[in-house]
């Protein structure tokens, strides 16, 4: 079935459980009232169900790849992400001053929602930018504001972020990318990032990427790191992009269900950067992106449900609600165990009885991910 955006629901949640009322009853959002928001949310869906949402099956089928040291997208991406970058999507929570419209993250996150349940590998695209936006509107230098915020909130240049290494997941202060000073006030970046969504794409005049490095006299750790701002060409005078930087699309990452969204390894080769924030105090800075992105994935992690319960008969939803539950009963019994490991505070049972259970989930699930249940290679 195609997805269709729950419009009915949002407009209930935001009457009757988030009280959005009193968020329009603020001065900096008095203009955003009941009308305007249904006519913003009535637009968004149109946006998700008549032109996003029918190249998801697409994204997976012709999924992103590399060729030549550059990304081409998945067929019909670059046209969608051309209308919502025109429909000023990327820049709802984005300042007026810099061309944005200013809305409360309520609201947009209501539309990243049914974004992301349409087709969560293009809606990455805008989420990254976004979360860009706001770390360069809190930290950036007026300079690189005026340079940069307008072309990512019109969505003519795209953003990303870059924070893992190969040996610096979790642990983030272990980065061995490093950042050099250069006589006119730039810096060189050096070092490999992997996992980067959207690292590069073929419909944006640039693609601005936020990255993580140390100077030589960082500390260790994360208080010794900095932040830059590495685009993929190098503004020229007028501000347009200009010569290539020395970075590069070293592969693919391959995710499961968003094959459409070229999750890249990114190295960098002694990339000019600008230096976003002080030195030395690139955590904080970026902390303000990720958190940006970690609200939008859990907006997205909402919206994936939705489209599933419709693609998958009601014994293949049964399927995937049995498993949750499992996993959340395995996670309260080693939550329990670690707290009182030597307290008998649940009932023991049997091997066999557990391995049985896990056993007919599995079938489900398996029935759930193959047409008919039927396994590669059978019939």
């Amino acid at each position: 079935m195609t997805y269709r955006a729950p419009v009915a629901d949002y407009a209930f949640i935001l009457d009757h459980i988030v009280e959005y009322a009193r968020v329009a009853q603020t001065a900096r959002f008095a203009e955003a009232d009941r009308d305007v928001v249904a006519a913003i949310i009535e637009e968004a869906a149109k946006l998700s169900n008549d032109v996003i949402a029918p190249l998801d099956r697409g994204g997976d089928l012709s999924p992103a790849r590399l060729e030549n040291g550059g990304v081409v997208s998945s067929p019909g991406f670059a046209d969608a992400f051309g209308q919502i970058a025109e429909g000023g999507w990327i820049g709802m929570l984005a300042e007026p001053d810099n061309g944005g419209m200013g809305l409360p993250l309520t609201l947009a996150s209501v539309v990243n929602e049914m974004m992301s349940g349409a087709c969560l590998s293009l809606a990455l695209e805008p989420l990254m930018c976004q979360g860009q936006i706001e770390a360069l509107e809190h930290h950036a230098s007026d300079e690189i504001k005026a340079l940069y915020l307008p072309k990512l909130v019109s969505g003519e240049w795209c953003g990303t972020m870059n924070l893992t290494e190969s040996g610096a997941g979790s642990d983030v202060g272990a980065l061995r990318t490093k950042a050099t000073r250069n006589d006119d006030g730039s810096y060189d970046i050096t070092g490999q990032k992997i996992f980067i969504t959207w690292g590069d794409n073929d419909f944006s005049g640039n693609i601005c990427h936020l990255v993580l490095a140390r100077l030589p006299d960082g500390a260790e750790g994360t208080k010794g790191i900095s932040l830059f701002l590495v685009p993929k060409f190098i503004p020229d005078e007028n501000g347009e992009a200009g010569a290539a930087n020395s970075l590069s699309v070293v592969s693919l990452e391959h995710k499961l269900g968003i094959h459409g969204s070229p999750t890249c390894v990114m190295d960098y080769s002694g990339a000019k950067g600008w230096l976003v924030g002080n030195e030395h105090e690139g955590m904080k800075c970026m902390f303000t992106m990720m958190n940006n992105a970690r609200l939008g994935v859990g907006m997205q992690a909402s919206a994936w449900p939705r489209p599933l319960r419709k693609r998958h008969t009601p014994m293949r939803w049964t399927a995937f609600r049995a498993a949750r539950h499992l996993v959340r009963m395995a996670r309260v019994r080693l939550s329990t165990m670690r707290r009182a490991p030597d307290a008998r505070v649940m009932r023991a049972e049997p091997m066999w009885r557990g391995a049985f259970r896990w056993r007919v989930v599995w079938r489900l699930i398996w029935g759930a991910m193959i047409p008919n249940g039927r396994r590669a290679g059978r019939s």
